[in-house]
């Protein structure tokens, strides 16, 4: 959902120089073993964060190339009316990958450590999936491999292109507008703890409206989504 920048991953690399020399020391065999370390793909059964965005056995995966709606967006029908396109794209993706094992090649790493994936289940690629069904755009600010499948998802009316619909990055630059100027110091990210630990909320977050900070408890303000990460907040996923 959230936009990303393609870096070099410098603890990654690290790791798997390390990996590299541990693997020259021992057998054919335990080398078979420990593959993992070194490998930059993934694949296994996934879950979904939210409609771009996958896990895969701790590790989060952008969909490389392609952004879908904010889960709390919406966006019109070709008769008129609504639907909740954000959450529909999550349950599509939900559905493509349920059960089945999930395979992703590494593109890289955003700023946020996020594996940057283009993943595939059962010999169909999930990102061009979710872009042919209507429910993605083509990220075309950092790639423009899918512009083509785009192309052709807008001329059957599929999804999105059903109606009026307001491209992800826009709806995101339009929120935090509104927020920030609400916000103490312009710093729009709501810091919320629970039971479930410390959480933070992006102005485009479902809950973002209902969510109270109270500093009082420990909870705070962030000015961008890369300082709650280094605090040791995590993002309110949709799922």
């Amino acid at each position: 959902m959230s936009e990303y920048e393609v870096r070099p991953n410098f603890r990654r690399s690290v790791a798997f120089a390390l990996a590299g020399v541990l693997l020259s020391t021992v057998t054919s065999g335990q080398a078979h073993e420990l593959g993992w370390l070194w490998s930059s793909d993934i694949s296994g059964t996934a879950t979904v964060v939210d409609g771009d965005t996958l896990e895969i056995r701790g590790e989060k995966i952008r969909l490389e190339g392609i952004d879908a709606p904010e889960s709390a967006q919406t966006c019109g029908r070709a008769k008129g009316g609504t639907w909740a396109c954000g959450r529909e794209a999550a349950d599509e993706l939900a559905k493509l990958v349920a059960r089945r094992r999930v395979t992703c090649r590494n593109k890289g790493f955003d700023k946020y450590e996020r594996m940057l994936g283009v993943c595939s289940v059962e010999g169909t690629e999930i990102n061009a999936e979710m872009i042919r069904r209507g429910l993605a755009w083509a990220f075309v600010k950092y790639s423009t491999t899918y512009v083509d499948v785009e192309k052709e998802a807008r001329g059957a009316g599929a999804g999105i292109w059903q109606g009026e619909a307001e491209a992800p990055w826009i709806y995101r630059e339009n929120r935090w507008k509104v927020a920030e100027q609400q916000a103490p110091d312009g710093c729009a990210i709501k810091g919320n703890i629970t039971e479930n630990g410390q959480i933070y909320h992006m102005p485009w977050s479902p809950w973002y409206e209902r969510v109270k900070v109270d500093p009082a408890q420990g909870e705070r303000w962030f000015c961008s989504e890369a300082e709650a990460k280094s605090a040791g907040w995590r993002s309110a996923g949709l799922r």
